[in-house]
């Protein structure tokens, strides 16, 4: 089975299910993450890791509804785990970090809380809210910390129920050329 058709597979079979508390699913957050990314022009390891950052959820499922949450899923750590043998560290590290990009975000720009969806801010909670000085520091250290930046900004705009992407095989191509060769 080629890469691509496996990540077509793992959104087949989970991705029309409702994404946590927004109002879109699993997969039209995926293909409006990496659509953004692709109107603005990211690269193609940044267009794939956006459209897989949220991989994670389908991989290791956490409960459907975000109000039955009571920890965080670490579902960045998952996804960036199976995207790192299959993609490299230009892919799996932005999804690595995007989730402390939200509370970097938090913590070094003013008026970023306020553009978090409900369901955001609920996850922000568990994931254990806007970064201290020091984990701040330690994020700005972290080789990929711009690009997983990029990634969450792509992220929260990817929320807008009907909008319409391109199809996850418009990105079958491109999820191709970026993988690791076998």
């Amino acid at each position: 089975m080629s890469l691509a058709a496996e990540v077509l597979a793992i959104y087949g079979e989970r991705g029309a299910e409702a994404y946590f508390g927004e109002s879109v699913s699993v997969t039209e957050h995926a293909l409006q993450a990496a659509h953004c990314a692709q109107l603005d022009g990211a690269p193609a390891v940044l267009i794939i890791a956006s459209l897989l950052h949220d991989i994670g959820h389908l991989i290791d499922p956490a409960p459907e509804q975000i109000a039955e949450w009571t920890s965080d899923a670490r579902h960045e750590v998952c996804g960036a785990s199976w995207l790192a043998v299959r993609f490299g560290p230009s892919v799996s590290e932005p999804v690595r970090l995007h989730v402390a990009a939200k509370r970097y975000l938090c913590a070094s720009e003013p008026g970023y809380l306020e553009l978090l969806s409900a369901a955001s801010i609920r996850t922000l909670q568990l994931q254990g809210g806007a970064m201290t000085r020091a984990e701040t520091a330690k994020f700005e250290a972290e080789p990929y910390h711009r690009e997983a930046v990029q990634l969450r900004r792509w992220d929260d705009r990817a929320k807008v129920a009907g909008l319409s992407t391109p199809d996850l095989h418009h990105y079958v191509a491109l999820i191709e050329r970026s993988a690791i060769a076998p």
